[in-house]
């Protein structure tokens, strides 16, 4: 790349360094591992700028493979070192609905925080790119190479162990339907 190139380059990756940054430390639950996740990050993605394909998603996705490599990476070592294997989830599921248009994660309820939190490393990690960062199922199923059926389970898995955790929520904050909180729905509405 020519310098003016590097210079754009540098410009667009540092526009996600919080997306980053906040991905990371959902996968990880520390500030200094997520600060070594996307320092890691970072290094690999200068190191292989020239790889980097422009997209109309702009270069979020691409970071977040390398961030998801970056972490498998380091889960598998500790799992060599500690002599364990992971399994993976490839069950399936119906497709949930379309992610919601954005979500701002510093106004989300504690509560849905610390269930989200609590959910297994790749259910979180699924759902927080289709939630928060917006990412289609294509996108998600590129960055943890993994297949969109997969995708699509641990993203319903997801959801379903935060309706257990949270429900009571989604009534308190009239997220749920009327029927399922115990009323008469107001309209019919076929699928959509």
């Amino acid at each position: 790349m020519q310098a003016l190139e590097q210079d754009e380059f540098r410009t667009l990756v540092l526009r996600e360094l919080d997306a980053v940054y906040r991905l990371a430390h959902h996968l990880t639950h520390s500030p200094e591992e997520s600060d070594d996740l996307v320092q890691e990050t970072y290094l690999r993605a200068l190191r292989f700028r020239t790889s980097f394909q422009p997209s109309e998603r702009g270069p979020r996705p691409w970071l977040f493979k390398i961030l998801h490599n970056v972490h498998k990476d380091r889960i598998g070592k500790r799992q060599r070192e500690a002599g364990t294997a992971d399994i993976a989830d490839n069950d399936a599921a119906a497709p949930p609905a379309a992610p919601p248009s954005a979500i701002d994660w510093e106004q989300v309820d504690q509560r849905l925080k610390r269930a989200v939190d609590s959910l297994p490393p790749a259910h979180r990690s699924v759902l927080l790119m289709w939630a928060v960062e917006g990412l289609k199922y294509k996108e998600i199923a590129e960055i943890v190479e993994a297949p969109i059926g997969t995708v699509m389970s641990r993203l319903f898995r997801a959801r379903q162990s935060l309706l257990d955790q949270v429900g009571e929520l989604g009534a308190e904050l009239r997220l749920t339907p009327p029927a399922e909180r115990g009323g008469m729905p107001t309209s019919v509405e076929g699928p959509g």
